[in-house]
């Protein structure tokens, strides 16, 4: 069988932004030593946890952990130097996150959040709304662009937590991570549903096509996931970051069906959204019972850390949308460079 859009399973090393992508991506250019540990120096403390060149050198770092990049070593992947340095990375990012989202009190719910999440307002500022009355088709093309760094993975970084749950909450669990794997059919797989939307779009659908045009708010989104799955620790905001995705899903994605029939997009990104509004419909309710409200009553201790990857998810993807729509109004390409340099 031929794919209609072969994914490469290795996709090319980016370009360094800054001090600290450059000391991950040179070192990736090496053979992984063996046997030893050795320090990777890099110069940490002053940098923006949400700037782009800490973002990208954690995102590249992450990726070891998925599809790796042609010409590098596989064994960077468990490097301890390399782990030591992300460690470092992830301490920044992970103390400014709390920070920015703030402290959690007792009287906090899980339940709660949720409900404030699925509250649908009557009107909003980020881009899927902007697409309804304002938006051009470019402005469409460039969302694309910043979606396609999660999208053509979509289910993989949540799925870094199924063997940390267990009952009934990993069981629900793995039922709507089957439809985000297209249910056993390959060509219904959310992540070649998008590789068809970005094709049929003009754009390029290969795995990490774009990561030259992310900026730091874009990696900040994709990031926060993988940090979160790939932590026993953050087990709790995993499944928080995975529940407020679901509720919020159906809503943002039905105004895209809208824009897009509005603007003329083509067949195949209307699909992807529309898969969406009735897929993640009916997730949201596996996930309030089954994989939230399971998991609390086994482990009452993690409810903050759920409550904490709810506000998180809320905290970047408003950044994101911010930075976006900003550009837009101003004039400007919300990529870090246009998609036609």
């Amino acid at each position: 069988m031929t794919l209609a859009h072969p994914i490469a399973t290795e996709p090319t090393l980016p370009s360094a932004r800054g001090p600290l992508s450059a000391t991950v991506i040179d070192l990736l250019a090496e053979r992984a030593p063996h046997g030893h540990l050795q320090r990777i120096e890099s110069s940490v403390g002053d940098a923006d946890p949400y700037g782009l060149d800490l973002q990208l050198a954690l995102a590249v770092c992450y990726e070891l952990h998925y599809s790796g990049f042609r010409g590098v070593d596989s064994g960077w992947e468990w490097n301890a130097g390399l782990l030591h340095l992300r460690g470092r990375l992830e301490d920044l990012f992970l103390d400014a996150l709390r920070r920015d989202v703030g402290p959690i009190t007792a009287d906090d719910t899980a339940e709660a959040e949720m409900t404030r999440l699925s509250v649908e307002p009557t009107s909003g500022n980020g881009p899927t709304w902007h697409f309804l009355k304002d938006g051009t088709w470019e402005q469409v093309q460039e969302y694309f662009v910043h979606r396609s760094i999660y999208h053509l993975k979509e289910g993989d970084p949540h799925a870094w937590a199924i063997p940390r749950l267990r009952g009934r909450a990993k069981a629900a669990f793995v039922a709507v991570e089957f439809d985000e794997f297209g249910g056993g059919r390959a060509s219904e797989i959310h992540q070649e549903l998008f590789a068809d939307l970005l094709a049929a779009s003009g754009l390029d659908s290969s795995y990490l096509g774009y990561m030259d045009y992310a900026v730091g708010e874009t990696l900040v989104a994709v990031n926060l996931m993988s940090m979160f799955g790939l932590h026993r620790s953050l087990r709790g905001a995993a499944v928080g970051h995975f529940a407020a995705t679901e509720i919020t899903s159906p809503s943002g994605s039905q105004r895209m069906v809208r824009a897009l029939k509005r603007l003329g997009g083509p067949d195949e990104a209307i699909k992807f959204y529309a898969e969406h509004v009735e897929a993640d419909a009916v997730h949201e309710q596996i996930v309030r019972t089954d994989v939230v409200g399971d998991l609390v009553m086994r482990e009452p201790r993690v409810e903050a850390d759920v409550i904490f990857g709810m506000r998180a998810f809320d905290f970047v993807e408003d950044r994101l949308a911010d930075h976006m729509v900003r550009s837009w109004t101003q004039g400007t390409t919300s990529l870090r460079r246009p998609l036609d340099d």
